[in-house]
């Protein structure tokens, strides 16, 4: 029986830079790390890849998980800055806010690109933007009671 989600996670090409922007900016707590070279059987098999190196770092805000990963070994391939939402594979991630006009400016100074401010949607207000690495993020104000 399936009873919820526990993670989203997002492979990033620096590990370091991404914890400064989802821990450091957006604010999210760091729960825990780690890191192998090669000597992890066990999470070669749950991955499905041989011999990896990699860093994780697990971040938590309200009931939501986010692990952050940096490959080493295998090599990924780079993701193009502004690939498209409507591509196959995570299309993005929904951070609920209380006041998106303020998390609209406080990310835009802090970096964060968006392509226009914040949209009336009736119910609710969103926007997408980019994290420094291209992963769409968006924000997402609930301001009626007829949205999820």
């Amino acid at each position: 029986m399936i009873t919820g989600i526990h993670h989203v996670a997002i492979s990033v090409p620096a590990l370091d830079e991404a914890v400064d922007f989802y821990h450091g900016t957006l604010g999210f707590e760091k729960v825990f790390s780690n890191s192998w070279f090669g000597d992890r059987d066990q999470a070669d098999q749950v991955i499905g890849l041989k011999n990896t190196h990699a860093k994780v770092q697990m971040l938590k805000a309200g009931n939501a998980y986010l692990e952050l990963w940096e490959y080493i070994k295998p090599k990924p391939l780079k993701q193009e800055f502004n690939y498209s939402p409507a591509n196959h594979g995570i299309a993005h991630i929904a951070l609920q806010v209380s006041n998106i006009d303020a998390e609209f400016d406080r990310l835009s100074n802090a970096g964060m690109t968006f392509h226009q401010p914040p949209v009336d949607l009736g119910n609710s207000h969103a926007i997408y933007g980019r994290d420094p690495f291209g992963n769409v993020i968006e924000l997402y104000e609930v301001t009626g009671e007829k949205a999820l």
